[in-house]
C-alpha cells in the first residue's frame, strides 16, 4: 500500500509513519516542519529511507494537494493541523485556513486521485465540548458541542468526510483520540501535559497546573495511536473513538510523574484557560469493534516511556528538558 501522511514529521506522524514501514507500506509525508522534527523521521525509519518520500510544504498551500494527485496514495492519513486551542481562540482565520481549507483541499485531491481511503485525525477532548458527565464514557452517537474554534474546525471536517461518502464515494474513518501522549511529544507546548511535567520536574522546576487541577481526559499511548491509524487504513468507517475509557486528573498526573522520578515538588497554580473542556473520557467499543483495536500500554507503563526518551536527548535537542511555564490537559 502507498499511503501519505501529512504532518509525518510530528510527533503523531511519526509513530503513524514508523508502523506504516513496520507493515511494509510505501511512505509519502507532507509537513512543513514548523513543529516536526527530522529527527522524528530519522527515528521512524531507523535509518533506511528507502520506502520514505517526504515533501516539505504547508498543507494549505496549492502545492500539497498538486502532491496527492500526483502521488495518488491508497491511503491518505490527515494528521497535521494547526493543533494549538489557544491559537484557535486568538485567531480563528488562522486556525480555519489550516484545518478547514487545507483539509478540503487536501479531500478534493484525494477524490480526484481515487485514493481508497482517508483516516483523520479528529479530537475526542474537543468536539464534544462540556459534556453531560453522567454519560462517561463518552460514545460517537453523543452530540457534538465544542466549545473552542479548534473543535468547532475538527467536528465540521467529521462532517464534511461525511458528505465526500456520500456523494463521492470517498472512504473515511475519523478518529477522535483521547490525550495523546509519548516519546516525541515536546515538553515545550502548549499541551500535552506527561511530557510537560517529566520536563520540568527532571529540570528541578515546579510545573504550572492551571485551574484547580481536576481538569480529567484519557490519556493514550502515541503508538496505541499509531496502530489505530494503521488499522483504519483497511478497516472501519466513520467516526470513531481512541481513547482508554479511563479518566485522569492532571493533578494525578502530576502525581504519577513525581512517584516515578522520586519527587514530591509542589505544583504552581495558574489561572484556568479559556476554552478548555472540564471533564472528557471515552468509550472505544467501537474502534474494538469497526477496527479490532484496544489500548495497550498502561498509563504508568506510558510514563516511563516519556522518561526514557527524555532522557536519551542530546542538551540542545528541541525537546530537551528545561524550564517550561505553560500547561494544559
Amino acid at each position: 500500500m502507498k499511503a501519505m501522511v501529512t504532518g509525518g514529521a510530528g510527533f503523531i506522524g511519526s509513530h503513524v509513519v514508523e508502523q506504516l514501514l513496520a507493515r511494509g507500506d510505501e511512505v509519502v509525508v507532507l509537513d512543513d516542519f514548523s513543529t516536526g522534527l527530522e529527527d522524528n523521521l530519522r527515528a521512524a525509519t531507523g535509518g533506511d529511507d528507502s520506502r520514505l518520500r517526504t515533501y516539505r510544504v504547508d498543507i494549505a498551500d496549492d502545492t500539497a494537494a498538486a502532491i496527492v494527485r500526483q502521488e495518488a496514495p491508497d491511503a491518505l492519513l490527515l494528521i497535521a493541523a494547526q493543533s494549538s486551542v489557544k491559537v484557535s481562540m486568538r485567531d480563528p482565520m488562522e486556525d480555519a485556513r489550516v484545518n478547514v481549507i487545507g483539509m478540503l483541499k487536501m479531500l478534493e485531491a484525494a477524490k480526484a486521485s481515487a485514493c481508497r481511503k482517508v483516516v483523520f485525525a479528529s479530537s475526542g477532548g474537543t468536539i464534544y465540548g462540556s459534556v453531560d458527565e453522567d454519560r462517561l464514557p463518552l460514545r460517537e452517537d453523543y452530540p457534538t458541542a465544542p466549545v473552542s474554534f479548534y473543535g468547532v474546525t475538527k467536528a465540521a471536517l467529521g462532517h464534511y468526510l461525511a458528505v465526500y461518502r456520500m456523494q463521492a464515494g470517498l472512504d473515511y474513518a475519523a478518529l477522535a483520540l483521547g490525550n495523546v501522549y509519548g516519546p516525541r511529544q515536546s515538553p515545550h507546548g502548549e499541551a500535552g501535559v506527561v511530557s510537560i511535567f517529566a520536563g520540568n520536574i527532571l529540570s528541578g522546576r515546579p510545573c504550572v497546573i492551571n485551574g484547580d487541577g481536576r481538569t480529567t481526559r484519557d490519556y493514550v499511548h502515541v503508538k496505541d495511536v499509531a496502530r489505530a491509524f494503521v488499522l483504519a487504513t483497511e478497516r472501519g468507517t466513520g467516526l470513531m473513538n481512541i481513547g482508554t475509557g479511563l479518566g485522569t486528573s492532571v493533578n494525578e498526573i502530576h502525581q504519577l510523574v513525581g512517584i516515578r522520578l522520586g519527587t514530591d515538588l509542589v505544583p504552581v497554580r495558574g489561572r484556568a484557560l479559556p476554552g478548555e473542556v472540564r471533564r472528557v473520557v471515552l468509550d472505544n467499543t467501537t474502534a474494538r469493534t469497526e477496527l479490532g483495536w484496544e489500548p495497550r500500554i498502561s498509563l504508568d507503563e506510558g510514563i516511563v516511556t516519556v522518561l526514557d526518551w527524555l532522557r536519551t536527548l542530546p542538551a540542545g535537542h528541541p525537546s530537551a528538558p528545561r524550564p517550561a511555564t505553560v500547561t494544559s490537559a
